[in-house]
């Protein structure tokens, strides 16, 4: 089973930037698809950013040229970084992975595993 774990969130103001890590347990994790979701409260869950094993990525057009997906392979790890924050991108965000992407990069059916989530909270 493969393990995920989000740090990096918080509160922060308005134009300001946070860095979210999603680091795996799996030694593959190099060969995997990485996803970060959010979810708004009383809001279905979103797609936000996608990275391939070959570093392509996909954004929400919301967050495009403001977030930042990548990965870190050597440390089995992937980031979102996050700059000129809204209140809008208030939600708690989640990272997803898998090995073989089966359907949209943007629907969280594509993705078998899931941490359990890390709060952003961006003040006005």
């Amino acid at each position: 089973q493969v393990q995920l774990v989000e740090s990096g969130g918080g509160l922060v103001q308005a134009g300001g930037s946070l860095r979210l890590s999603c680091a795996s347990s799996e030694r593959t994790f190099s060969s995997y698809a990485v996803g970060w979701f959010r979810q708004a409260p009383g809001k279905e869950r979103e797609f936000v950013a996608h990275i391939t094993w070959t570093r392509i990525t996909h954004y929400l057009d919301s967050v495009k040229g403001r977030f930042t997906i990548s990965r870190d392979n050597a440390e089995n790890t992937a980031y979102l970084q996050m700059d000129s924050l809204k209140p809008e991108d208030t939600a708690v965000y989640y990272c997803a992975a898998t090995r073989c992407l089966r359907g949209s990069y943007g629907s969280r059916g594509s993705y078998d595993y899931w941490g359990q989530g890390t709060q952003v909270t961006v003040s006005s």
